[in-house]
């Protein structure tokens, strides 16, 4: 069962250096993720949202690799080429894996500006090595998927409690 995890951090900058860590973490085999993403609400207001991977890119790949090899039976490859890429491209957008993107929305509707929050959708872990390693970025759990106790327990070892 996956466990959703949303932090929030004071500065724009400190969900992107959080989600590093956690991509260093996940080299070192510590966290298995499903999903990531970040939010970053500038100075001005206006919320920019980065997923971890994009679906548009790799639908357009694949229906570009896929569309050149039917239009070649057909003796189109070039056609077969162009409409693959913009049916894939057009699946990877309408497709909506790991973390829900109205959920990030929401969230990010509570984050003040100049501010910034991570998204993590997480599949397994070592709690103790990763909460040890990442409550350096001093973030504020303020969503989780997991019981109100384990939520307790969580926010008090981010805190340093």
């Amino acid at each position: 069962m996956s466990t959703l995890v949303a932090v929030a951090f004071k500065s724009e900058n400190g969900a992107e250096q959080f989600i590093n860590e956690v991509g260093n973490l996940r080299k070192e085999g510590l966290i298995q993720l499903e999903d990531a993403a970040t939010l970053v609400r500038s100075s001005s207001g206006k919320a920019r949202i980065k997923q971890a991977r994009s679906l548009v890119g790799e639908g357009a790949l694949g229906g570009a690799f896929w569309g050149m090899l039917i239009g070649l039976l057909f003796w189109a490859p070039l056609i077969g080429l162009a409409v693959g890429a913009a049916l894939g491209a057009f699946a990877g957008k309408s497709a909506d894996y790991g973390i829900d993107d109205n959920f990030i929305k929401e969230v990010g509707e509570k984050v003040q500006p100049g501010n910034s929050a991570a998204f993590l959708l997480v599949s397994n872990a070592q709690p103790d090595k990763v909460i040890e390693d990442l409550k350096q970025f001093n973030g504020e759990i303020v969503h989780t998927s997991l019981s109100k106790d384990q939520e307790l327990r969580l926010k008090e070892a981010f805190s340093g409690a």
